[in-house]
């Protein structure tokens, strides 16, 4: 029984992903003869520990916020 939830869910899981991904496609339909331009986000104010990603994850926001997660685990 498990097995089919898991399953039943994985496959609406995916199915919601498909749909998501087509939203632009979809979107063009309405204007066949328009392009679908999607704009880059703002982005001039991401300059904190946080949203610096040289590697693609906020790697100094990262260590920050795994540095005292030993201490909220562990009974002292």
């Amino acid at each position: 029984m498990k097995t089919f939830v898991r399953a039943v869910t994985g496959a609406a899981l995916a199915g919601l992903v498909v749909l998501g991904s087509a939203a632009p496609a979809l979107a063009a339909q309405e204007a066949p003869n328009d392009v679908v331009v999607v704009d880059e986000p703002d982005t001039s104010d991401l300059h904190n520990i946080w949203t610096f990603a040289p590697l693609g994850v906020p790697v100094l926001g990262l260590v920050q916020s795994l540095d005292g997660v030993p201490g909220r685990l562990l009974p002292s």
